[in-house]
């Protein structure tokens, strides 16, 4: 781990920034070349790797956006519970190798393996699904989780996309559904700060204040670390990214847009929302953990 913040000269990196794309590594269906190939078709020149709870897809993402003269920031997307809210932290520029961080991202995999075949013998009582059609639509480093099994059953002829998964079978009213472990918030703005990176908070108000954290817990994240908000998000409210917009205000705080890209999983494109310039030049000021790999480094 570096010492200090890392410096960003003009000129070093430049947008349109994607800074929330997902390879096959978690739960997308891209390699992580075929990510930062993707971003760049789409006109993206600053992009950010961030699976669920690993970073194994760094390097192959890192390489292939240098040939593609792209700047590359490795993140991660890590998982978080308040009470009964899903929380997803995004953390880029940390350390991938700090011992906290591993062993808690070691744990959520772990337990997100053992939820998923949970889910499939639940679904196997009522659809002809198993856990061996699961494993095909995996690779060898990929954090097994519910996306996975939507395209089994998909490959299976049950549902015809993750969509229609998401919206039946796999929808918590169905009963299939479980949890799996996740720390707290506060311990993931601080697992990824201790690690030297910057703590943004993914999505935070897809169904408005009704799911938004509490604002004093807010508060208390900001306090222990949080950088910001992923405002501009496709599922995020209008009314909840006003609000979002006025705390990032009041605490200057970092501000992204992303698209939260899946490949075939999903139907974000990459830059369909946008990290402005200076709000990427705050997150590789601000962090200390692992420099970003500028576009240039390749023709030092």
């Amino acid at each position: 781990m570096t010492s200090g913040a890392h410096s960003t000269p003009s000129g070093r990196f430049r947008g349109p920034s994607d800074l929330h794309l997902h390879s096959n590594h978690s739960d997308g269906t891209d390699s992580p070349a075929g990510v930062m190939r993707a971003a760049h078709a789409h006109g993206i020149r600053t992009a950010a790797l961030t699976d669920h709870d690993r970073t194994t897809g760094w390097g192959e993402a890192a390489d292939a956006a240098a040939a593609l003269d792209m700047t590359f920031l490795g993140g991660m997307e890590l998982s978080a519970r308040h009470e009964w809210r899903s929380v997803h932290m995004l953390g880029y520029l940390f350390d991938p190798q700090n011992p906290q961080l591993v062993a808690e991202t070691e744990r959520i995999r772990a337990d997100r393996l053992g939820r998923a075949e949970r889910i499939v013998r639940s679904i196997s009582r009522d659809y002809d699904l198993r856990w061996e059609d699961v494993l095909k639509e995996t690779t060898a480093d990929a954090t097994v989780g519910r996306p996975h099994i939507a395209d089994a059953l998909v490959a299976r002829g049950i549902v015809r996309d993750r969509t229609e998964a998401f919206a039946g079978i796999l929808h918590p009213r169905e009963g299939y559904y479980e949890p799996h472990y996740a720390p707290d918030p506060l311990t993931a703005v601080r697992l990824i700060t201790q690690a030297g990176g910057v703590a943004i908070i993914a999505h935070p108000v897809t169904s408005g204040r009704d799911r938004m954290l509490p604002l004093s817990f807010i508060e208390r994240l900001i306090a222990e670390g949080l950088a910001g908000f992923e405002v501009d998000h496709r599922e995020n409210t209008e009314d909840g990214k006003r609000m979002l917009r006025e705390i990032a205000a009041q605490h200057d705080l970092i501000m992204t847009g992303s698209s939260d890209y899946h490949g075939t999983g999903k139907p974000n494109r990459p830059g369909e929302n946008t990290t402005p310039d200076e709000m990427v030049a705050r997150i590789v000021e601000r962090a200390t953990g692992t420099p970003p790999r500028f576009a240039e480094t390749r023709r030092a």
